[in-house]
């Protein structure tokens, strides 16, 4: 058989909550009823998304997930920030709902992805196709420790240990790193920081991030997290 279609069935706490969210990174509700169940649906091109709602439902408790491969990664990404930052002034990095940015998975043979963690805790993990994936071995060092921390941080949500990870690579590999390498392992710990809301942290690792692109040599100017 062929055209086969499958849709992921996710919970909520709120259908109408979940709907709002979801509009903003540019779905359009085609469904909602009230009863007999809360249920909604959240269509964007081909990509349907349906939630049923759970009286008493804890979003931090939510085992939600679902795949979704998409042809051009970078394109989608950039349309829901553009949606957040519309809505919010800023990218959504902490708490519940939150996004990822996209960045090389580990656990995923290097294919670029990111997720979208939404008000029902629901886990919409976005990848590149397999031909994404990077050629020759993986990379050890600093970049290795990187890669590592983002299967940590960005797919299992444990943004304290992830730091913790960074935080031993940096200590370690610092002063030998590269420019590009350090920059982006900098800048990723800074966005860990600003998951745990400290501030502080945010601006300790951009500052780094700053002085390494002033003192080193090839180091070229790249924008903060």
């Amino acid at each position: 058989m062929s055209g086969e279609r499958t849709v992921p069935l996710l919970p909520c706490r709120s259908v109408d909550e979940i709907a709002g969210f979801y509009t903003m990174l540019g779905f359009t509700r085609t469904y909602r009823q009230e009863r007999p169940n809360p249920y909604v649906v959240m269509e964007r091109d081909d990509l349907h998304l349906h939630f049923f709602g759970m009286p008493g439902f804890r979003p931090e408790d939510s085992y939600g997930s679902c795949l979704v491969v998409v042809p051009d990664i970078v394109e989608l990404f950039d349309a829901f920030a553009a949606g957040m930052r519309a809505a919010h002034g800023k990218l959504l990095v902490s708490g519940i709902p939150r996004m990822t940015r996209p960045r090389r998975r580990k656990n995923a043979e290097g294919v670029t992805g990111f997720a979208v963690i939404d008000p029902g805790g629901n886990w919409i993990r976005f990848t590149a196709g397999a031909d994404d994936a990077p050629a020759g071995p993986a990379p050890g060092g600093l970049t290795g420790a990187l890669h590592n921390a983002v299967v940590m941080g960005d797919s299992r949500g444990d943004h304290e240990r992830a730091a913790r990870l960074l935080d031993h690579a940096l200590r370690r590999h610092e002063a030998t790193a590269g420019p590009a390498e350090l920059v982006e392992a900098l800048a990723y710990r800074a966005e860990l920081a600003a998951r745990a809301e400290d501030a502080p942290g945010v601006r300790e690792f951009v500052a780094r991030a700053g002085r390494s692109l002033s003192t080193r040599p090839g180091g070229g100017r790249r924008p903060a997290p």
